[in-house]
């Protein structure tokens, strides 16, 4: 009996305002970009709320802008809120530098896999404007969450989760290249 099982978890989505963590979300959920949406959540009013939106999280994207050098460096601050709201200790994390499309580059992609690695968090540089890299980060993300024992199946025990309608003999996953797996 192969069924099709959905099982249900929670990632999150953080980083500075702009940085294009709705686009992300968007681009991989409808496949669409919109280069005018609002960003409501990183708003100062929503700051109670916090708590409750790392609680139970199994999994993380951290997100910059690479034409943006102090989102890069705030990302010390989102990490450390990290730790202090997150109920796991075995949450696993994804860096993403987003905007690759863009000229003016201000972080390296070295600095990004460097930050990563001292972090011990998967990284993957993305556009969500052009789609590069977005469908691997959270394909990434999803499978090193069911590969971490006990972060998801004491729910699910002998449970299965789909993670996409690939065709057989489409080899080279959806990475093409982009991702770095620590």
């Amino acid at each position: 009996m192969d069924e099709d099982v959905l099982t249900t978890l929670k990632i999150l989505i953080i980083g500075e305002s702009g940085v294009g963590k709705s686009s992300l979300l968007l681009r991989f959920t409808d496949d669409t970009f919109d280069p005018e949406l609002a960003d409501t959540a990183g708003q100062e009013r929503f700051r109670t709320l916090t708590p409750s939106y790392y609680r139970g999280a199994q999994g993380v994207i951290l997100v910059y802008d690479v034409t943006r050098r102090d989102t890069f460096v705030k990302l010390d601050n989102w990490l450390n809120e990290l730790e202090t709201y997150c109920t796991r200790n075995d949450i696993v994390n994804m860096l993403v530098g987003n905007k690759i499309d863009k000229e003016n580059r201000e972080v390296d992609r070295n600095e990004g896999l460097k930050f990563a690695r001292k972090h011990s968090m998967l990284f993957i540089e993305a556009s969500a404007k052009t789609c590069d890299g977005v469908q691997c980060a959270f394909e990434e993300l999803v499978e090193k969450i069911i590969q971490t024992p006990g972060l998801w199946e004491s729910e699910n025990q002998n449970k299965g989760v789909k993670l996409s309608h690939r065709e057989e003999g489409q080899g080279g996953g959806a990475c093409g290249g982009y991702c770095s797996v620590l």
